[in-house]
């Protein structure tokens, strides 16, 4: 996408079809196949072959993305349970080292990132007041 002048348009060398592909179980897996600005198959750049699956965790649905390397449909369906496997571990690790930074972090008045501690400190709430 290009923003030349206020203007938005679309890059006519990068264009793919794309196709959803799921089994109705797992997950899903987008085909994007290189097309030309007429519409033809694009034989200079290679098909992407991207997985997707939902992960239930006690937050919730966490939705997953990951790269299929494989050169057809057949490949793809293979190697979905293998990169979907290393995708959920490379997520769970940003995920305990984002709990780890957030555990460690020191709050100090005026530091609050959020602003709910230095707001009820502001708010004239929690002050003792002796007789």
């Amino acid at each position: 996408m290009s923003t030349t002048d206020n203007e938005i348009t679309m890059d006519a060398n990068n264009l793919y079809r794309d196709e959803t592909i799921t089994d109705q179980r797992v997950g899903t897996i987008r085909i994007l196949t290189p097309i030309t600005e007429h519409g033809e198959i694009d034989s200079n750049r290679q098909t992407q072959y991207i997985g997707s699956a939902q992960i239930m965790t006690p937050a919730g649905a966490l939705p997953i993305s990951f790269d299929l390397n494989a050169d057809n449909l057949k490949d793809a369906v293979h190697n979905f349970a293998d990169a979907s496997k290393q995708a959920l571990e490379e997520t769970a690790k940003e995920l305990r080292e984002l709990q780890r930074q957030a555990a460690s972090s020191i709050v100090t008045p005026g530091s609050d990132p959020t602003g709910m501690i230095s707001g009820l400190a502001n708010s004239g709430g929690g002050k003792i007041q002796m007789p």
